[in-house]
C-alpha cells in the first residue's frame, strides 16, 4: 500500500516536470522582441553571398523631416503626352471607301453626266464612282480597278489617294481620288477594371481623351477619391489617382492605339503583424496614407499587450545608384512620447511596407504567470492529496 502511494507521488511529480517543460516552451514569444529588432544585423544570406546589412532608423520629430521622401509618381502629362492622330494611318483590318472622279468626258469609269440648264446649253458634269468597301487584308493591300494592288498598311489616307491617282494617270481623264476610313479595326483602346461597362472602344481622328473613354465606359465604380487609373502603353505601366487627373486638365491625355486603361480600387497594400487589432494585408489608395491612418485601419495597439516603444516599419528602400539592389531599412517609433503622434501624421506608408508591433514585456510576464497558475497549481494540489 505504501509502495503504491509512493509511486503515485512519483508519477504526479513526473507529470508536473513534463508540464513545466512544455509550459516553458509554450511561453516563447510570438515574434522578435524590441531589443531583437533594434539589434538586427543582416538579411538572411542570398544564394550568391551574404545578405545586405539592415539599417535601423529611430524616427523622432527631429529625424522625420530628414527622411528621404518617396520618389514622385510621374504624371500622365509628363510620360504619355504627344500621341499621334488616330485614323490617318491605317492598318490590317480597317475598311476603306475609295471614290474616283473623272473630268468630263469620263472615259474609264463612266461617271459623267449632262445637266440641262434650260437655257439652250447642256453642261457636262462629273459624278464620283464609289468602289465597294475595301478591307485591308493580311497582306496590307487593297485592290482598285485599273490601279491594281495598292499598299495601304502603315500609310496615311492622303498617301493612298496620291498613289491611286498616279496609277490612273493616262487611263482616266484627269482623275481625282478620295479615300475615307469607313470602319476602324486597329485604332482601339481597352477599358477594364472598376468601370461600369468594360470593353474595347474605337478611337477617331478627333483624338479621344482619357476622361472621354471613361465616360463612354459608364464611369467608375469606386468613389473618385479612392480610384486609381492605370495606363499600359508599349510595355510600360503608369498610375495616377483619378482625383489628380480631374484637378489638372493636362493629365487628361489623348490616348493612343492599343492603350489599356485600367481603373483600380486601392491598388497598394501593407502588411501588419504583431500585437495589433488584426494581422493581415491592408490595401490603400494611390493618394497614400500616413502611418497614423495605417494604425487606425488595423485597430491600433492592443491595451495590455502591445509595447508602445516597439512599433516598427520594415521597408526595402530604393538604392542611390540606379540598378543596384534595394536596401533593407527598419524604422523604429516610440509611441510613449506624445510628440511621436505628430510624427505618425507625417510619415507616409509605401507599397509593400510591413508594420510590426512587439509584445509588451509585462504582457509576456502576465501570460507566463497565468499559465503557471492555471496548470502547475492543480498539479501541486494533486501531489499533496495523493495517498
Amino acid at each position: 500500500m505504501i509502495g503504491f502511494a509512493g509511486s503515485s507521488k512519483v508519477v504526479v511529480r513526473l507529470v508536473a516536470v513534463a508540464c513545466v517543460g512544455g509550459l516553458l516552451a509554450a511561453c516563447q514569444p510570438f515574434g522578435p522582441s524590441r531589443s531583437d529588432v533594434l539589434s538586427a544585423g543582416r538579411v538572411p544570406a542570398a544564394a550568391l553571398g551574404e545578405g545586405p546589412e539592415i539599417e535601423v532608423v529611430r524616427v523622432s520629430s527631429a529625424t522625420a523631416l530628414r527622411l528621404k521622401p518617396a520618389a514622385p509618381v510621374p504624371e500622365f502629362a509628363e510620360v504619355l503626352s504627344g500621341a499621334s492622330p488616330i485614323g490617318t494611318v491605317v492598318g490590317v483590318g480597317d475598311a476603306l471607301e475609295v471614290s474616283i472622279w473623272e473630268a468630263p468626258p469620263a472615259t474609264l469609269f463612266g461617271g459623267g453626266a449632262t445637266v440641262d440648264t434650260r437655257i439652250g446649253t447642256a453642261i457636262a458634269t462629273s459624278r464620283p464612282t464609289v468602289l465597294p468597301e475595301a478591307l485591308i487584308g493580311p497582306e496590307g493591300d487593297i485592290s482598285v480597278p485599273f490601279a491594281g494592288q495598292v499598299r495601304a498598311t502603315g500609310r496615311t489616307l492622303r498617301a493612298i489617294e496620291n498613289d491611286i491617282t498616279s496609277r490612273l494617270q493616262g487611263r482616266a481623264n484627269a482623275p481625282q481620288v478620295l479615300v475615307r476610313l469607313v470602319r476602324n479595326a486597329t485604332a482601339n483602346v481597352s477599358v477594364v477594371g472598376e468601370v461600369n461597362q468594360a470593353g474595347r472602344m474605337p478611337l477617331s481622328p478627333r483624338g479621344e481623351r482619357l476622361l472621354d473613354v471613361l465616360a463612354a465606359a459608364g464611369g467608375v465604380k469606386p468613389p473618385v477619391n479612392l480610384a486609381t487609373v492605370q495606363i499600359t502603353r508599349g510595355g510600360s505601366i503608369y498610375r495616377m489617382p483619378l482625383s489628380a487627373i480631374l484637378e489638372r486638365a493636362e493629365n487628361n491625355i489623348v490616348l493612343a492605339r492599343d492603350d489599356v486603361v485600367t481603373v483600380l480600387f486601392q491598388p497598394y497594400s501593407f502588411t501588419v503583424l504583431g500585437a495589433t487589432g488584426r494581422n493581415e494585408e491592408v490595401r490603400f489608395e494611390a493618394m497614400g496614407i500616413t502611418m497614423a491612418q495605417a494604425l487606425g485601419r488595423v485597430g491600433g495597439l492592443q491595451d495590455g499587450r502591445s509595447d508602445p516603444r516597439g512599433v516598427f516599419v520594415f521597408r526595402w528602400e530604393d538604392p542611390q545608384t540606379p540598378g543596384a539592389a534595394k536596401n533593407p531599412v527598419i524604422y523604429s517609433f516610440e509611441l510613449s512620447d506624445p510628440a511621436a503622434f505628430f510624427v505618425l501624421q507625417q510619415f507616409p506608408m509605401q507599397d509593400h511596407d510591413l508594420l510590426y508591433i512587439t509584445n509588451s514585456p509585462v504582457a509576456e510576464l502576465q501570460r507566463f504567470v497565468g499559465i503557471i497558475s492555471s496548470t502547475i497549481l492543480p498539479l501541486a494540489t494533486a501531489s499533496t492529496i495523493a495517498p
